[in-house]
């Protein structure tokens, strides 16, 4: 919208047949926008896959929200994990907040995109200057990642593991690629309970319902943390399955 595009096509989710037809009956130039981890599954994107189309019809990829500190090689990120970090023709969003702990953002690609959008981005010049305290603390996270890189397959392992525990249990969960964990929920209504009783358990989690994803797809999300404890993964489940709706089994 903000890029006054005249031409905007959505394409089936992860599918890089999709964006090859997409593109191949498209004119002129074009940008492929995807997410590099999706936030209401919690599923990867095929970056190599979706890259390769991409180069193969001249269009520009662009992926949102790159992952740093959870996938790819100590935390570096989805696009190193996919081998596309610093790629010809490859621009990604970067934000501040998830992993880092911080907020704000930033935006990584050819020097020419940048001076671009330095002096043509309506939503970046007439914004204030990040915080210091905020690029102050996500500097930190960055450095305590270079420390400790062992802290992003953490962060996955534990995923894995709240995973487990609730498909074991008989809920439906999306199997996670990065930290996110999804738990489909019968109805909006429902969600909106399950999530209530969980925080009223002590246990804070995600809801997602109408708007924000279609009705029939309404879920809870837990974010694994590099720093939980095998009892507390233990607890999180055990707290998540005793609150269910009956009809999530």
């Amino acid at each position: 919208m903000l890029a006054r595009a005249h031409d905007r096509r959505w394409c089936p989710h992860a599918d890089p047949d999709a964006i090859r037809k997409t593109l191949d009956a498209h004119e002129g130039r074009a940008l492929a926008v995807t997410d590099s981890v999706f936030s209401v599954d919690g599923d990867a994107a095929p970056l190599p896959e979706l890259a390769a189309a991409c180069r193969a019809y001249g269009a520009g990829p662009r992926r949102r929200r790159a992952r740093r500190g959870v996938l790819g090689d100590g935390g570096r990120g989805a696009l190193d994990a996919a081998g596309l970090a610093g790629a010809d023709g490859v621009v990604a969003t970067l934000t501040l907040s998830k992993s880092l702990g911080s907020q704000g953002g930033a935006v990584l690609g050819p020097a020419r995109v940048i001076d671009h959008l330095v002096n043509t981005a309506r939503t970046f010049i007439f914004d204030t200057g990040l915080a210091p305290a905020a690029a102050g603390a996500a500097l930190a996270s960055v450095r305590l990642l270079r420390r400790e890189p062992e802290l992003a397959g953490r962060a996955r392992s534990v995923a894995l593991s709240l995973h487990r525990g609730l498909t074991d249990a008989g809920l439906s969960a999306v199997r996670p690629d990065a930290a996110v964990v999804s738990v489909l929920a019968p109805s909006p209504e429902a969600a909106v309970r399950w999530a209530a009783d969980c925080r009223a358990a002590g246990l804070v989690v995600g809801c997602f319902r109408p708007p924000s994803v279609p009705d029939g797809i309404s879920r809870l999300r837990l974010t694994a943390r590099a720093d939980l404890t095998g009892r507390q993964i233990v607890e999180a489940v055990d707290t998540v399955v005793r609150t269910a709706p009956t009809a999530a089994f």
